[in-house]
């Protein structure tokens, strides 16, 4: 019972890695630049609508004004797709590494059980096995009675005629015994 009230952390080992909390901060701050994107785009329209307005009523200074802001947030927007391309480049960077650890983790694990079976079994035990194995075909060749090559004699027609005479008096004996 000591055990349900006692307070024992158990600290479990997180499988998020510090290349997932890197890739998703990343991911983020490329989401919040896309949202300042938007509303770059969305004041660079409103300003030009004001300056066409502007200009109809003849205040030509503050419409130039207008554009130059306009400018400005067009280098801000040319600024933001720079970043975008250098957060998304160390996004696939950052992807592609963990799988290349992946790969090196798995190429480590295979080298290693190679390593355990070249332990269990070495050349010499192989070489060993493949010489008694080479015995043994050998041992079983010199043995073996040689298969004649020659064909097989053929039957004389008499016997032939006999066996033909033996199997149909065969066949009809049940018929016979069928009859009675």
């Amino acid at each position: 019972m000591g055990n349900l009230f006692s307070k024992k952390e158990h600290k479990k080992e997180s499988r998020v890695t510090e290349q997932d909390k890197a890739i998703l901060q990343l991911k983020q701050q490329r989401d919040k630049l896309k949202q300042y994107q938007k509303k770059i785009n969305e004041r660079i329209g409103k300003d030009r609508e004001v300056a066409k307005a502007l200009l109809k009523d003849g205040k030509k200074e503050k419409a130039k004004l207008l554009l130059r802001k306009k400018k400005f947030q067009e280098t801000l927007l040319e600024k933001t797709d720079g970043q975008l391309e250098n957060i998304e480049r160390m996004v696939n960077d950052l992807e592609f590494a963990q799988i290349e650890s992946q790969v090196v983790q798995g190429l480590k694990t295979g080298n290693e059980s190679l390593k355990k079976l070249h332990r269990l079994m070495s050349l010499e035990d192989v070489e060993k096995i493949m010489d008694e194995t080479r015995e043994s075909i050998d041992y079983q060749r010199q043995n073996l009675p040689e298969v004649p090559r020659d064909e097989l004699p053929e039957l004389p027609e008499e016997k032939q005629r006999e066996k033909a005479a033996k199997k149909a008096k065969r066949e009809q004996e049940p018929e016979a015994m069928l009859a009675s």
